[in-house]
């Protein structure tokens, strides 16, 4: 029993000894960093140094946020690891406007007065710049400041106003579908299965619309395989009547 209190006492001192360490932090902006793979090889890179703590990356600034032991190493030495690679870090300045543009579909967005209210709305949003709907094809893009706003923060207001929007790519092998669900099923449940379908890049859901709207890639899968493996895995999904626009058909 005393042998067993003295273990546990080491231990407990070993690792409130390792909780005091100082951790010091520091954050570049890595231009060349932009998409999930580099952040990969940034991480692999840096973690060559073992009094590195934590890598964590923001891909739409393209900064990266290391925890180290400050008595262990330095930025000099943290920045040597990247030496030799194509991801030149500089130092991160929160005031800088770094502008990120997004295109976002919008199966929902039947006429000039929804994209109307999208821009009254959006346009109060501190860095977005700059809005250009496209009504035909049903999608907007927005340019923004990174610094200031992110590209969850106006898909989740698009989603309060009665949007279901989703990523748009102008690749034809990029298509979009649109379906009516049931409302207790509109949840993040219901969109962790549309992602998992084979093909699918994005999905969304509105509960305004009780809607579940789909980035896919087209020559992977199409609406029709969409649907049934929706319905397969639980979901009560329909295909929606087209839409009738009044303002369209009055005169």
């Amino acid at each position: 029993m005393k042998n067993l209190f003295l273990l546990l006492t080491i231990w407990l001192t070993a690792s409130n000894l390792q909780a005091a360490q100082p951790t010091d932090t520091l954050t570049w902006r890595i231009k060349s960093m932009r998409c999930e793979d580099c952040a990969h090889k940034v991480n692999n890179a840096l973690r060559k140094n073992p009094a590195i703590d934590g890598v964590s990356f923001d891909l739409e600034k393209r900064t990266v946020t290391i925890a180290y032991d400050g008595t262990r190493t330095c930025p000099d030495s943290i920045v040597n690891n990247l030496r030799g690679t194509r991801y030149k870090p500089s130092p991160y300045d929160p005031t800088e406007v770094i502008h990120r543009g997004i295109g976002l579909q919008m199966a929902d967005m039947h006429c000039q007065n929804c994209a109307n209210r999208i821009m009254k709305r959006l346009s109060e949003v501190e860095g977005v710049d700059s809005i250009a709907p496209h009504v035909d094809k049903h999608y907007v893009f927005f340019r923004y400041d990174a610094n200031k706003t992110t590209k969850a923060t106006i898909r989740e207001i698009l989603q309060g106003m009665g949007f279901t929007p989703v990523n748009y790519y102008t690749s034809k092998e990029i298509s979009f579908a649109y379906f009516k669900i049931a409302p207790e099923q509109v949840n993040d449940e219901t969109i962790d299965t549309a992602l998992a379908l084979d093909g699918v890049d994005d999905a969304n859901v509105s509960k305004r619309q009780r809607s579940l709207a789909i980035t896919y890639v087209n020559t992977e899968t199409n609406e029709q395989k969409l649907l049934e493996g929706l319905k397969a895995a639980g979901i009560e999904a329909t295909v929606p009547a087209p839409h009738e626009c009044k303002e369209k058909t009055e005169k």
